[in-house]
């Protein structure tokens, strides 16, 4: 998913979502509600890291 940021006028503004299915089909994820929650506490985190100096 790092290729995967949404940006806008005011920079990073979350991942796309969209590529999602697909990849936990490649990778043989079983529990995609997990997965997806995993994901969404890392780009949580990596978006305040992100945007900290702004």
């Amino acid at each position: 998913m790092y290729t995967q940021w949404r940006t806008g006028m005011n920079g990073v503004t979350g991942l796309d979502y969209n590529v999602l299915p697909w990849l936990m089909k490649v990778h043989g994820i079983d529990d995609e509600a997990s997965a997806l929650n995993d994901i969404r506490v890392m780009e949580a985190s990596a978006l305040r890291t992100i945007h900290k100096n702004q």
